[in-house]
């Protein structure tokens, strides 16, 4: 099944080409989403293969300027109490990381991730119980630090390749190297120490195949950096979404408390612009076998067979497009699609529900230019000048041009580019751009207005003011980031929630 069968017709991909002919004259970055948590049914009942947040910027950690860090977080809204089991990876699942280095929204290089667990000595840990050696219920017996994980049970592992070309049929190079994930942050007694535990899993001279610097990776649980008054905006936006009805505030943040499990990759910016013009665009996937036949009789090693080609089943890129953008009977096959088909699922970005869904909701009115050119240039292509690659494609991939220096963490506006910071969402997402807050007021027709272009107003002719007339209204959701809430280093987030706080 195509998007093209489902979504809408040639004749709409066809007017998105001519719009994105008129589009590529404009000279402001691209604004897109935020967040995806459980954004579509299917993804509901795989939960480990559920990517929430990407992030991708010029590394500003001191001395790695010349570095994209990517980060591709999976298993969101975890509480830290979830044992005894916590957040393994599928060793089922391949999670990947899909870079277009031209602008075909095809990707030419893959990361891909592949995940294994393992008991000690087959068993994990055991004790022994009225004169009988058993194993214990819980993944360690005693304490764990950086310098001894003795008391461990059970390891968890992954393998790193890079794909060329096609990410299924390319060429295929395994790194060699076996990584460890470190144990989910279980509790003080448990970990004393979990800063200098996971650091010791920061892996910072990995050779990647066909680059020649050096790379970084990490894989664990982090803090959850996306801040979003969540349970508010799906109760039918139950505030009133518009700066001073009431103070910005920590405490309206629902992932507060919340951890996330981190893919985290920094890379030589030499390694990934190919032949393009040094703006790359990237998206996540995690995909499963196609068959799986549950074992009524199931081992640790063996809780059912799994079979058959590896199928997408989760797609991210600028989040919370699946979430309230594209409609609920097609949530599941945007999940299993591929930018390069992104242009036929255009009726939803051309003629969105959400402004709509609002203006049923305040006195306020909904953008009228349909169709909505401000929304294809923000989802669907990039701007020159800024963040267009060499090749225009519709699709939705998030775009980073490497050639604009990272911002130090310091002096970063949570804005990014409408902040007068070109290293800042939407220019690829770092972790403190406040991406929620844009999005309100772009799909509320902030386009249709001047907005400051190199700090002068400037009306990028998309769309004319009076098409918007709530385009200036500063739409917020009370639930602010900034860079100073995350790290200034590799791999950023911050360390994750313990489930027991007690010494």
């Amino acid at each position: 099944m195509t998007l093209s069968k489902t979504f809408t017709s040639g004749r709409l991909a066809k007017a998105l080409l001519a719009t994105s002919a008129m589009i590529a004259a404009a000279s402001i970055a691209l604004p897109t989403f935020a967040s995806s948590h459980r954004e579509a049914p299917a993804i509901t009942e795989t939960p480990k293969v559920d990517g929430t947040d990407f992030y991708m910027f010029r590394s500003y950690e001191p001395g790695r300027e010349g570095f994209v860090t990517f980060i591709a977080n999976y298993q969101g809204l975890q509480d830290a109490y979830g044992g005894p089991n916590y957040f393994t990876m599928d060793p089922d699942a391949v999670y990947e990381i899909h870079i277009d280095s031209d602008g075909d929204a095809i990707e030419d290089i893959t990361y891909s991730f592949n995940f294994d667990n393992t008991l000690v000595d087959g068993t994990g840990k055991t004790i022994s119980a009225g004169g009988v050696d058993l194993p214990i219920p819980l993944r360690s017996i005693g304490q764990i630090s950086a310098g001894d994980n003795s008391a461990l049970g059970e390891n968890e592992t992954y393998k790193l390749s890079v794909i060329t070309g096609d990410r299924r049929s390319g060429a295929w190079s395994e790194v060699a190297q076996t990584f460890t994930k470190p144990l989910d942050n279980v509790g003080t007694k448990t970990i004393p120490d979990y800063a200098a535990y996971a650091n010791q899993y920061v892996y910072d001279s990995v050779t990647l195949p066909g680059c020649p610097t050096p790379a970084k990776v990490f894989v664990g649980q982090r803090a959850d950096a996306f801040s979003v008054n969540l349970g508010e905006i799906f109760d039918l936006v139950n505030l009133v979404p518009i700066e001073g009805q009431e103070p910005q505030s920590a405490a309206n943040n629902d992932l507060a408390d919340k951890n996330v499990i981190s893919i985290a990759l920094e890379v030589p910016i030499d390694c990934l612009t190919g032949n393009g013009n040094g703006v790359i665009g990237a998206w996540t996937t995690a995909s499963l076998p196609q068959a799986r036949l549950i074992d009524p009789t199931p081992s640790y090693t063996q809780p059912a067979l799994e079979g058959g080609a590896y199928v997408q089943v989760s797609r991210l890129s600028a989040p919370l497009v699946n979430e309230v953008v594209i409609g609920l009977p097609f949530k599941d096959l945007f999940n299993h699609s591929e930018p390069k088909d992104d242009a036929q699922a255009a009726v939803f970005v051309t003629n969105p529900t959400l402004p709509e869904l609002l203006e049923a909701l305040f006195p306020v009115e909904a953008p009228n230019n349909f169709p909505r050119t401000d929304l294809v240039a923000a989802f669907l292509t990039g701007f020159a000048g800024v963040n267009q690659q060499a090749t225009v494609t519709g699709s939705e991939m998030m775009r980073l041009n490497t050639g604009i220096a990272a911002t130090p963490q310091a002096s970063q506006s949570n804005f990014g580019v409408a902040g007068d910071d070109l290293a800042g969402f939407p220019n690829g997402r770092r972790p403190g751009d406040d991406v929620v807050d844009i999005a309100l007021r772009v799909v509320m027709g902030a386009l249709c207005h001047d907005i400051p272009v190199a700090g002068e107003p400037t009306n990028l002719g998309l769309c004319a003011p009076s098409d918007a007339p709530n385009g200036t209204t500063p739409f917020t959701d009370f639930a602010p980031v900034s860079a100073a809430d995350v790290g200034n280093a590799f791999p950023y987030l911050n360390t994750p929630y313990p489930g027991s706080p007690n010494n």
